[in-house]
């Protein structure tokens, strides 16, 4: 089928390309235009009381920030404090240039609001520093990281692509190729995002993703195309053999990268749909890209491939030929070592920790000034100021009742008594009595305007029955103190209320946990249901019950290794990060990954193995002349890949340098140990047992049909 396939590609490559063309001019602005809609939420369990809670904030004023980060120099600042009535002591510096405003009194808004409007009549700039702005600098990061990311992935790429390939020519066309299927890719998110919530970390991940899986399918076929045709002479047979087994052996890679992809649906949230739904959206747009418009540009180049051809050593052909000799007549020591390297990081894999972090802050990085003046809010208003827990109550009776202020002061009392609580913002801290509270709301205009302007942060008039309440605890957002008091709160209030009563606990914290535990609970699902489809695609492209059981067993030591290297970098602090548990919603998609496109080069690798075996060589020579054919083409197309995912390292985030770091971790385990020692050592020491079921019948109607 795909050698008719190649045919009708290559009869009408003119039509094809200048299709490919027109798409390419309509997905350009869709896809320069991708950032517009995409969200820093999605992080929540939606059966979460902390999800309603979320919502109430709809109908309030948003509280006023504690902080403010101004551009100005620190007399100006004090002024402007002096003139609100905020002591000296509490304008902090935080950076050249920057200064930090902490206010005394709890959401002191009328304090706030003099200073701001001080500073818009002095043309400064003043930025608040809360959870909201905060998410909004990751966000902000989180799009950059494309645009400082690509400039150094793309000539690496290139550069790597000639030695391989040898010729300008040829090393272009995986380029132009994944170009096109990233663009088309980007588009097809850009439409999407309006329809559905999806993370502002998708168009990095569909972008590299697209073109690491993009270069590397051009990468396999290309290289076949220029084999067959050096063989043969005829371009059309060269091609319509290329289509066939490697094209073929993509067709099943990108199935498989899709479909693992895709089991990220089993997360149960809207972030984990959004990657899931970019992931297959991305394989699936090169998918169609090299199965198009590369069958196209193959034939219309032909022979010119070789134009730009440079000089190259042939130390690369007769490392692998000295490789594959040794796995061929040591099987036995190739699988040995291969295990020792893998087993080395895979005993620290089993102690990997994953969280998502509440104090946003730490996702950005050190010499951020929001990030400093954040750390410098918990140091001087507590540690749990960053990230208050929020308390939602929607009461049988009205803020114009008295009971109402009664209950909401039984609350505030039961609160302030737990263990590890720091501070209890509510109305009844304002220093009015229930009956006085109750009185103000019937009476508005007779109250002060800085209460009135407090008691937005907790009531709403549009919702007269919603009283919301902050507890600050004395410990960070993410210890294991705040998630204790999290988790009381969420058990014991709802006691606190009269019958009748809906309440929830939210804030970031709250929302955070219920994803970290969401993402816990899904995450071995997720992981078996994506070794069940690696072990189907590969029977099923394979034939081999055998090999198929051990790529998902050599795939799984892969994970744990690289989950040990990811302990030893990120959760210990090594490499420069802060000690810290890798990112929950990150290393999982590392796992993903993994498996789909470990199938890429394992199916690569099988099929030729496979191709001398029916030819009749027993399975030691088969394995040894299959690495020596296919290991500089693996090992360079897994290098294309981590030299695309290492380029995130320049992120200004730690969260993209951790899908790096995993990334590149895995692939190079992948590619330089299970595929250059364990799978072909595996074959050589089972023999015909390796492709068990595949039988004679088979093996004859196989070679009937090349």
């Amino acid at each position: 089928m795909l050698r008719r396939w190649a045919q009708f590609c290559g009869r009408f490559r003119f039509a094809v390309i200048t299709l490919w063309a027109a798409v390419l001019f309509a997905s350009i602005p869709l896809a320069a235009n991708v950032t517009h809609n995409l969200s820093s939420s999605g992080f929540e369990d939606p059966s979460s009381s902390a999800v309603w809670t979320d919502k109430q904030f709809n109908y309030l004023h948003s509280p006023s920030s504690q902080t403010l980060l101004v551009s100005a120099d620190r007399a100006r600042v004090n002024s402007w404090a002096q003139a609100a009535r905020i002591p000296a002591q509490d304008v902090r510096p935080v950076a050249a240039g920057k200064t930090l405003l902490v206010p005394v009194a709890p959401f002191s808004g009328s304090q706030v609001a003099h200073v701001r409007e001080a500073a818009r009549n002095a043309h400064v700039a003043v930025q608040a520093v809360n959870e909201v702005t905060i998410g909004q600098r990751v966000l902000a990061d989180a799009k950059s990281t494309l645009a400082s990311s690509l400039p150094i992935a793309l000539p690496l790429v290139l550069i790597l692509l000639l030695f391989v390939f040898g010729s300008v020519a040829s090393a272009a066309l995986p380029l132009i190729v994944a170009g096109v299927g990233s663009s088309l890719a980007l588009a097809v998110i850009d439409i999407l995002e309006n329809h559905m919530t999806l993370s502002s970390y998708l168009t990095d991940i569909v972008s590299f993703l697209a073109l690491g899986v993009g270069v590397d399918y051009a990468l396999f076929i290309s290289a076949r195309f220029r084999q067959e045709l050096q063989r043969s002479g005829d371009p059309d047979l060269a091609l319509a053999e290329a289509m066939h087994t490697s094209g073929r052996s993509v067709l099943y890679s990108g199935f498989a990268v899709a479909l693992a992809v895709a089991t990220l649906l089993l997360g149960g949230d809207a972030y984990w749909r959004g990657i899931a739904l970019g992931g297959a959206v991305a394989v699936a747009s090169v998918l169609v890209a090299t199965h198009s418009l590369l069958p196209a540009l193959l034939r219309l180049f032909g022979r010119r491939l070789e134009w730009g051809r440079l000089p190259m050593s042939h130390a690369t052909g007769s490392m692998w030929q000295g490789i594959a000799r040794f796995v061929g007549q040591h099987p036995a020591w190739a699988m040995l070592i291969g295990l020792a390297l893998l087993g080395a990081p895979a005993v620290y894999g089993t102690q990997i920790r994953i969280s998502t972090p509440a104090n946003l802050a730490t996702l950005l990085p050190k010499s951020d000034p929001l990030r400093q003046a954040a750390d410098l809010q918990m140091r001087v208003l507590g540690a749990g100021a960053v990230s208050p827990i929020v308390l939602a109550m929607r009461l049988p009776t009205t803020t114009s009742d008295l009971s109402t202020w009664q209950t909401v002061a039984k609350v505030t009392q039961q609160a302030r008594a737990l263990a590890g609580v720091r501070s209890v913002a509510s109305p009844a801290a304002l220093g009015l009595s229930p009956l006085q509270l109750a009185q103000a709301i019937q009476h508005p205009s007779l109250i002060p305007p800085a209460l009135a302007s407090g008691l937005e942060a907790f009531t709403s008039s549009a919702r007269p029955h919603l009283v919301v309440v902050y507890v600050t605890s004395d410990t960070g957002p993410d210890s294991l103190q705040t998630l204790r008091i999290v988790h009381r709160l969420q058990r014991d209030l709802s006691g606190w209320l009269p019958s009748g009563s809906r309440s929830g606990v939210g804030g970031v914290t709250a929302l955070l946990d219920g994803f970290n535990q969401l993402t816990g609970r899904q995450l071995p699902w997720i992981i078996g249901a994506v070794a069940a489809i690696a072990f189907l695609v590969l029977l099923i492209a394979t034939g081999s019950l055998f090999e198929s059981l051990l790529g998902v067993v050599f795939d799984g030591l892969v994970a744990l290794a690289t989950a040990g290297i990811l302990v030893l970098t990120v959760q210990r602090g090594g490499l420069g990060f802060a000690a810290m548990p890798p990112d929950s919603s990150i290393t999982p998609l590392i796992f993903v990954l993994l498996f789909g496109l470990s199938m890429d080069y394992e199916v690569i690798l099988l099929h030729r193995i496979q191709e001398h075996a029916r030819a009749g060589a027993p399975g030691a020579e088969a394995a040894s002349a299959g690495l020596a054919g296919t290991g500089a083409m693996i090992t360079g197309a897994g290098m294309i890949m981590v030299v695309v995912f290492i380029a995130l390292l320049v992120s200004p985030l730690e969260i993209m340098q951790l899908l790096a770091i995993g990334m590149t971790s895995a692939i190079l385990l992948d590619t330089w140990i299970v595929r250059s020692l364990l799978v072909p050592g595996s074959i050589a020491l089972l023999g015909r047992f390796a492709f068990w079921p595949w039988g004679e019948s088979t093996k004859r109607a196989e070679s009937q049909s090349g």
